[in-house]
């Protein structure tokens, strides 16, 4: 199964699952439909699709999979509600549609990105197909990598980071934060769900570090040759907001090469599981040459 096929036929099945465990939910219904706005809004579910090809490569399959890839989209999408509110990035757009606050309000909106956050943790706690031991490793390794030590401290390091000029590894250190520590989460669960030996653990956990700051580095160029149309949130918001990006430190060309650079190490980290990687290939191309 080549890596269209795979998102082919799991895409539509972490939506039904998202939509599933919001609707049976028995909440307020503003707050039930602003979770689930975000939630159905599209995006290219990339963490969910790691999980799952990470369990694909070790030749494993697990009936709770689709429940931890949807806890891990609902942190995700959390991050981008809050993200987008004029406190942050201050944005009216996200995947092509408006921002959640931009429909249901300020206060909803941060709401609901607390509901979604603290659920996604519920929705680990009550697995029914894995142990308690593997529970407590998913749980305590998401909560490092969604909070403080993890993508919240990223975020408080762009924010401060914001009208100065940050060095290269100062820059890093905010999207292995910001961006790469929920994505390393996500190869990681899948390398639980799927049994993975410690030096197979090793191997993926470089692999999420390499592919973490690759995507990162593709956004920030993105940021500068992309469209608003073709991203579907602001173009050109780095500049504006007087970020440092790879870019602006190392121009185009050279972020491109570090692109390059980083692409090529995740591929080496992972070659020691034997060659059955074909799907963490695809999606390492589809991180680099994405166009939103």
């Amino acid at each position: 199964m080549n890596l269209s096929e795979f998102r082919a036929h799991y895409e539509p099945l972490i939506q039904q699952e998202l939509a599933e465990q919001i609707q049976m939910l028995s909440i307020p219904a503003s707050l039930k439909e602003s979770m689930h706005y975000s939630l159905q809004a599209g995006g290219k579910r990339i963490r969910p699709i790691l999980l799952l090809a990470v369990l694909h490569e070790l030749g494993q399959d697990h009936p709770d999979a689709l429940k931890v890839a949807a806890s891990i989209e609902m942190i995700h999408t959390y991050s981008l509600i809050h993200d987008d509110l004029p406190s942050m990035d201050n944005d009216d757009l996200r995947r092509g549609m408006p921002t959640n606050h931009k429909v249901f309000g300020e206060a909803v909106a941060i709401l609901a990105g607390d509901a979604l956050l603290t659920y996604s943790f519920g929705v680990l706690a009550r697995l029914n197909h894995v142990s308690s031991d593997d529970k407590v490793r998913l749980i305590d390794l998401l909560s490092v990598a969604a909070g403080a030590e993890g993508m919240v401290g990223g975020q408080v390091l762009d924010i401060e980071g914001e009208e100065k000029k940050l060095s290269l590894e100062e820059l890093e250190q905010v999207h292995r934060l910001k961006t790469g520590a929920l994505l390393t989460y996500s190869i990681l669960a899948g390398a639980i769900l799927g049994n993975a030996q410690p030096e197979e653990m090793v191997a993926l956990g470089k692999f999420g570090e390499h592919i973490g700051l690759a995507f990162q580095i593709q956004d920030d160029i993105l940021d500068v040759t992309g469209t608003s149309q073709e991203l579907g949130k602001t173009a050109g918001k780095d500049e504006s907001s007087a970020k440092s990006t790879y870019p602006g430190l190392l121009t185009l060309p050279k972020a491109k090469e570090k692109l390059d650079f980083h692409a090529n190490e995740a591929l080496q980290a992972v070659s020691v599981l034997g060659g059955k990687t074909s799907l963490l290939e695809e999606l390492t191309a589809l991180i680099v040459k994405r166009k939103s």
